[in-house]
């Protein structure tokens, strides 16, 4: 889904600045090497990308940079909340798994979640980089990317931390728990 013409109002923006702000300077070490002004500068140049990182803050993902596309110069984004975004939570994997199941549906899918937000779902790679900068889903899970091949089976694969260790898991894809969400990227 395209996020052109999605924009938040002047005060809406100077507020999640600031949110977005506090945010990296308690954080540093998920992004040493960037300053600040280069951050505000790519997104205030980028209305729209500041729209999906305020729809990522609004469901709980609490997002940060940590780091920067070397080849493109692009900031990237993460979903940092110490637990799966909470607003986010109680989905199957994606449309073709909601409309599977027959009864007990929940509310959405995570594939469309993020589309709507204009965000990308972390794949394991991801995952397990984001792990690097702290410990994330202690008690919850996420939904992460998932090879077609598993897809075409009916599985989706899912991320968590448990024992100072990183864990990929699968499930059949029209599950969900009141625990596993799923995180986003954003590239600015």
């Amino acid at each position: 889904m395209s996020q052109k013409g999605k924009k938040l109002s002047a005060q809406q923006e100077k507020e999640l600045l600031k949110v977005l702000k506090t945010r990296f300077d308690k954080n540093t070490s998920r992004h040493k090497d960037i300053e600040w002004q280069k951050v505000q500068s790519r997104l205030e140049s980028n209305p729209n990308k500041l729209w999906s990182l305020s729809q990522m803050e609004q469901t709980g993902g609490e997002p940060d940079v940590v780091g920067e596309d070397k080849k493109t110069g692009e900031l990237l984004f993460y979903d940092c909340s110490p637990e799966s975004p909470k607003e986010r939570r109680s989905v199957c994997f994606d449309r073709e798994a909601l409309d599977s199941r027959k009864e007990h549906k929940p509310a959405g899918n995570a594939l469309e979640m993020a589309d709507s937000m204009g965000i990308e779902m972390l794949s394991e790679e991801e995952y397990r980089e984001l792990q690097k900068l702290g410990q994330f889903d202690l008690k919850t899970s996420s939904w992460v990317k998932t090879p077609e091949s598993i897809r075409k089976l009916g599985g989706a694969l899912f991320c968590d931390r448990r024992y100072d260790k990183v864990f990929l898991y699968h499930n059949g894809a029209s599950s969900y728990y009141a625990v596993r969400g799923f995180r986003g990227s954003l590239r600015v």
